[in-house]
């Protein structure tokens, strides 16, 4: 098994020095593929170190030297990777010793496209830490509840399922054959600044066989730290339900294009109508409610349920 592992690099001098070597400790990675995105800080210099120091480690820029985000980064170092396998790391999180072990095994059955673990958390800095606890306030431990495999995946990452199916599994702890990837068309849509993480993870659950890996303990773990982005959205803010708006727009105009469970695809109607309407203001909010509560009742079902009561 040869695997490229994809970082995009951005404002993470700090870190990108521990992500690769931590990457580099497996010998089954091929390469390590940087995509440096016009750090504002001394990335592209640590890359460049990084790249010399290890014939592993090759380093690429957008053509046109810019800031493109983290999907246009990863699509970048899917195009350049060269190994039948492609995983995905950030440049402020690292693998730990054990992050390729479910994948030794599992990707003998020609059958699994993809192999999901879980990841671990670490605070960095002190401020990082407290805007994780105040603003998302996840588990210590990202993963699912239970063992599971092909649309059962799917379906749990929707909310699907008999069983709650658990938090969510995220790139790090993610591997997944480059041909499944050529062969469905899948990329992350770079329209998304974020979220297109989740976005290609269950786009990528339905096209492919996926089986859950190592669920009970990390094999990664995320470095939460001031300068985390995700940690500065505070929810049910009109940023955080723009953004989640835009996500679930991206997932409903794929659902449209392609043949899925009905009772998936209208759930991700749902969703993006809950979140059109938590961008609405004043008395047209009202209106648009009760006209989509009378359409659908099951709207006010949805996860994100009360978004548009909380301005």
């Amino acid at each position: 098994m040869k695997i490229s592992v994809i970082i995009p690099v951005y404002n993470a001098e700090k870190y990108v020095s521990k992500a690769v070597e931590s990457a580099l400790q497996f010998r089954e990675v091929e390469e390590v593929i940087l995509i440096e995105d016009q750090s504002p800080d001394n990335a592209l210099m640590i890359c460049r170190e990084l790249s010399l120091k290890y014939d592993r480690v090759k380093l690429f820029q957008h053509p046109d030297q810019g800031n493109h985000g983290a999907g246009s980064s990863r699509n970048l170092g899917i195009e350049k990777s060269s190994s039948d396998f492609i995983a995905f790391l950030d440049a402020d999180d690292y693998f730990l010793p054990n992050r390729f072990d479910a994948e030794r095994v599992l990707f003998k059955d020609p059958r699994i496209e993809g192999v999901f673990n879980a990841i671990g958390t670490e605070f960095l800095t002190e401020k990082g830490e407290e805007d994780f606890l105040s603003n998302i306030n996840d588990e210590y431990l990202l993963t699912v509840n239970y063992p599971a495999e092909g649309q059962e995946v799917f379906k749990g990452l929707l909310g699907q399922t008999p069983k709650k199916f658990g938090t969510f599994f995220t790139l790090d702890a993610l591997t997944v054959r480059k041909s499944a990837l050529e062969k469905n068309k899948l990329k992350f849509n770079e329209e998304l600044r974020v979220h297109q993480d989740s976005d290609l993870i269950i786009k990528l659950a339905h096209h492919c066989h996926l089986k859950s890996g190592i669920i009970d303990q990390p094999v990664a773990i995320r470095g939460i730290h001031d300068d985390n982005r995700i940690t500065k959205i505070i929810k049910y803010t009109p940023q955080y339900n723009q953004r989640q708006s835009l996500f679930w727009n991206s997932l409903y105009q794929w659902s449209r294009k392609n043949r899925i469970d009905p009772d998936a695809k209208r759930h991700i109607f749902l969703q993006k109508k809950a979140f059109e309407l938590s961008l609405k203001e004043g008395p047209a909010k009202a209106t648009a409610l009760f006209a989509a509560i009378v359409k659908d009742p099951r709207i006010l079902k949805t996860k994100y349920r009360f978004t548009y009561l909380k301005q």
